[in-house]
């Protein structure tokens, strides 16, 4: 079958189940995410201090970095929406970001499990841009199935669907497979804290949370060559 067939039948597949979600009430979690609001899960936990920082100490991508998630800085554990995990991210406008990745990921490539994606790691033993983890700004995908040195990891349908996150967040988000070594699994912030774009991404991106078909969940008409 080829690439454009199977969107095609992926696209008919999941209005399908949507439909049935609708008539049965079992399908909540695949209806969720063209509802839910990013408002809510992207409120700072209580306490929020900024306390658990290393001082002066940025990622490669310029954001402050943490010793620990969970600790008073600026990672936390933050929820998926229609999904059934959690991620150790930046809250605030990064999470927003890294989590419309994971989401349309969710939803337009493979269905995601918990223990599939890593956030947070902590500064120790990581180098170059894998230290981006350390800040809560990036995330991997499926790392044992995307290792690191490896290409083609993806059909050409799903490099698609990634190279269509990466156009609507604008320059904001860098993507381990354009990288000279690639990464496949490997997706962070590629600006700094003070690039207007990011303001103005988390800003489509939380419409998109709170408007009815639109944002992550919604099969995007993607043109993929045979």
């Amino acid at each position: 079958m080829g690439s454009a067939s199977m969107i095609s039948s992926r696209r008919a597949f999941l209005r399908s189940a949507a439909s049935i979600a609708v008539v049965s009430g079992a399908g909540a979690l695949l209806a969720q995410p063209v509802f839910a609001s990013a408002g809510k899960d992207s409120a700072p936990p209580p306490h929020h201090d900024l306390v658990d920082t290393v001082p002066g100490k940025k990622s490669p991508n310029g954001w402050s970095i943490n010793t620990a998630a969970n600790s008073g800085g600026s990672v936390w554990t933050r929820p998926v929406p229609g999904t059934a995990f959690n991620v150790d991210v930046a809250i605030g406008e990064v999470e927003i970001v890294l989590v419309h990745v994971i989401r349309r990921f969710h939803y337009e490539i493979d269905t995601l499990r918990p223990g599939d994606v890593v956030g947070f790691r902590a500064a120790s033993l990581r180098r170059g841009y894998e230290l981006n983890h350390a800040s809560g700004t990036a995330i991997d995908i499926r790392p044992g199935h995307y290792p690191p040195g490896v290409r083609n990891g993806f059909y050409p349908h799903e490099v698609a669907v990634i190279h269509d996150i990466l156009a609507e967040c604008e320059g904001v988000v860098s993507w381990g497979g354009n990288f000279s070594y690639p990464d496949e699994a490997h997706f962070a912030i590629g600006v700094p804290p003070t690039d207007e774009r990011m303001r103005r991404v988390t800003s489509k991106i939380r419409g998109w949370n709170s408007a009815p078909g639109a944002g992550a969940g919604v099969i995007q008409d993607l043109k993929v060559s045979s």
